[in-house]
């Protein structure tokens, strides 16, 4: 499999890459340096507040290892009212907005990390995509997640081959609820609040009109007694902004996407 992605890699030839920092677009730039050469391959790496540090931190200390030309951009999306209003589609404007930027400063073809698990969710990301003629090398490679992390593990990753998914910062915020810088830093510092806590596999901070609901896995959430939860409780009401000061909050199973609301889902 990896000759066949190897294949499809030099069959493109020069090429930019869209690096979110994630282990799959981390793992193909990885591959994809390695095989075309850093003078080839070109990592742009969108920094906003729907972006967690730790995945720009990433990026960089492993352009330092590869050698990788990187160039840190602005992809606009907080400009974009369509974004901010949080649709449900709102993937398709920041994607939009993403590739756009990119198009607008190279010529070579734009790479994601997109595998083929993605292919059976709902990704109106990858509807932007095609509008910029975007290619997808671990799917026209036949790859899924689990081929993905093997990859990176035949490629000496180490611990990156093992990173959990975890979607933009926006993602936890249920559709229609507008898009605050303030409150994505907010969620995530309460991820990061509950991770080092309860040392969870999973954990999302999701905002709905109904309050905050922090969603995990069902052994953390079990772990999780009622003392515990009352003590993060109150730690996790001290993060909020003002703009959601108050909001009830509560604990659930974790549900992958839960917080898009669209009809027939």
């Amino acid at each position: 499999m990896n000759r066949l992605l190897g294949d499809v890699i030099s069959e493109i030839g020069t090429a930019t890459l869209a690096l979110s920092g994630g282990v799959d677009s981390m793992t193909l730039a990885v591959f994809a340096g390695r095989h075309l050469g850093p003078s080839r391959v070109t990592m742009l790496h969108a920094v906003s507040a729907a972006v967690p540090a730790e995945a720009t931190a990433r990026v960089e200390a492993w352009t330092h290892r590869e050698g990788w030309r990187l160039e840190l951009i602005d992809a606009g999306e907080f400009s974009d009212e369509n974004y901010r209003a949080n649709p449900v589609d709102r993937c398709f404007f920041c994607k939009g907005n993403l590739y756009g930027t990119i198009a607008g400063r190279t010529k070579a073809t734009i790479l994601s990390g997109t595998n083929t698990d993605d292919l059976g969710e709902y990704r109106p990301g990858l509807d932007a995509a095609k509008r910029h003629a975007v290619r997808h090398p671990f799917v026209e490679a036949g790859m899924d997640k689990p081929a993905v992390r093997a990859l990176a593990r035949t490629l000496g990753l180490g611990d990156l081959a093992e990173l959990p998914s975890s979607p933009c910062l926006s993602s936890r915020v249920e559709t229609a609820i507008r898009i605050e810088p303030a409150i994505l830093a907010a969620i995530h510092a309460v991820e990061k609040l509950v991770a080092a806590r309860l040392a969870p596999e999973t954990v999302r901070c999701r905002l709905r009109r109904a309050g905050i609901v922090v969603e995990l896995d069902p052994a953390s959430l079990s772990a999780a007694g009622d003392d515990v939860r009352l003590t993060l409780t109150g730690d996790i009401a001290a993060l909020l902004p003002p703009e959601i000061a108050g909001a009830t909050i509560a604990f659930a199973p974790y549900r992958n996407g839960s917080a898009f609301l669209r009809e027939g889902a």
